[in-house]
């Protein structure tokens, strides 16, 4: 299955999931498709998922991330001791912990 399947087959699961999301057609576009499949996730209720759609749930999110790429915290030069400073995709940054403020007061 290629990434645009995985992708196509996300977004139909998870549009059969809610009776509202029955007039939603799937866009033509891939970033207008990646959009949705990002909203439908990030919209969806906890609740069980079939092992099937975990598994190209899975195996779709890998492949994105590794298209992004990674950022190892060994590549990066403390601020103080265990301290550092990044600025970038923090679901690249392969760490311990993050801190993100989230507050561009201080930016």
């Amino acid at each position: 299955m290629t990434q645009e399947e995985k992708r196509i087959y996300l977004i139909r699961e998870l549009l059969s999931e809610q009776s509202q999301y029955a007039h939603i057609d799937i866009p033509k576009g891939e970033e207008d498709r990646k959009r949705l499949l990002r909203s439908l996730m990030n919209v969806r209720m906890p609740k069980p998922a079939g092992e099937n759609f975990l598994k190209i749930q899975d195996e779709y999110l890998q492949e994105e991330l590794s298209k992004k790429g990674i950022t190892d915290i060994s590549e990066l030069k403390p601020i103080s001791d265990g301290l550092y400073v990044w600025q970038g995709d923090i679901t690249t940054l392969r760490c311990d912990a993050i801190v993100n403020a989230a507050n561009t007061a201080f930016s």
